[in-house]
């Protein structure tokens, strides 16, 4: 049968209000138009719903039997989509995110401190992990989505870059290369260097960026954490290359950073699974996360501080 929700709600109002005119009023249609749409949704069911005469119209057995059980039906449809409207506006719930560690040290403070002054009825729980159990955990639904370095190529995963941040040299006050003009990638050449390992999301950039640089340096540590970077680099085991992200410095030790030319930038990615809706509550961190991104970039833009 071809009907439509429509046509039901029109022959509802018809049964309670007792003509067409009436009807017409109610729920805003001209008589005529109530009118064809009954006769649209008799046609469609094959039964006569009402009698007509030039003063009255009745409803027939078939339509007494359909109006009483109509109503209540078309009443218990109507609540149920306002409470999927409801839903579709809560911002209350537990929201999970996972984050590669430099992203969690220096951008998600400021993205909960803001996330629980917006959205108090939210519970953001953060897990700090390294690139690739971020994008595991986005995949297996342990997390709402992840934030992780990129660009990234992954045909599972639906990706928005949120921020662009170029790589840094940090090297002691004392090295050669804090007293030079314009720091450049060629001028790394030889170098003993310590960088973070290949669970970092950076790492494979750097690589990258060195040989697309022709510059061939000597690793001489692989680091897991970000933080482990500034002892070694103050102690004068090698200099590095960081994300400004991982800025700023520890007080206390004669350190410097520099922009390296050209500039080669890292992205930072929100990530989640592919085709798969956020809930209302994940949704709205989601687009804080982007708020602060923004944020932080306008900042830099006025107090860079390298």
């Amino acid at each position: 049968m071809n009907y439509t929700l429509r046509q039901l709600r029109t022959f509802v109002a018809v049964a309670h209000h007792g003509g067409f005119s009436q009807a017409g009023q109610a729920i805003g249609l001209s008589q005529s138009a109530v009118s064809h749409s009954i006769k649209e949704l008799e046609a469609a069911i094959g039964v006569r719903l009402l009698d007509r005469t030039t003063r009255e119209v009745m409803l027939t057995e078939a339509g007494q039997q359909l109006a009483s059980r109509m109503a209540s039906l078309l009443e218990e449809m109507n609540s149920t989509l306002l409470d999927i409207r409801s839903y579709g506006e809560q911002r209350s719930g537990t929201v999970r995110i996972a984050a590669s560690q430099t992203i969690s040290a220096h951008l998600m403070p400021q993205c909960l401190a803001a996330s629980q002054q917006s959205y108090p009825d939210i519970r953001v729980i953060l897990h700090d992990r390294m690139q690739q159990v971020v994008l595991q955990s986005v995949r297996n639904a342990e997390v709402d989505f992840g934030i992780v370095i990129g660009p990234l190529n992954s045909s599972d995963l639906d990706c928005q870059p949120i921020l662009d941040e170029p790589f840094l040299l940090l090297c002691r006050s004392d090295d050669p290369l804090a007293a030079v003009a314009k720091a450049q990638w060629r001028m790394l050449a030889g170098r003993d260097m310590v960088l973070q390992d290949y669970a970092s999301g950076s790492r494979v950039l750097i690589d990258a960026a060195l040989r697309q640089q022709e510059v061939e340096i000597n690793v001489v540590q692989d680091i897991g954490h970000p933080a482990t970077l500034f002892p070694m680099v103050d102690a004068g085991i090698g200099i590095s290359i960081l994300p400004a992200l991982a800025l700023p410095l520890p007080a206390g030790r004669a350190l410097t950073v520099r922009r390296l030319y050209p500039e080669i930038n890292r992205s930072l990615v929100l990530v989640k699974r592919k085709n798969r809706s956020l809930t209302p509550a994940a949704q709205a961190i989601w687009q804080e996360a982007r708020q602060q991104a923004t944020l932080l970039t306008q900042q830099r833009a006025i107090n860079p501080a390298f």
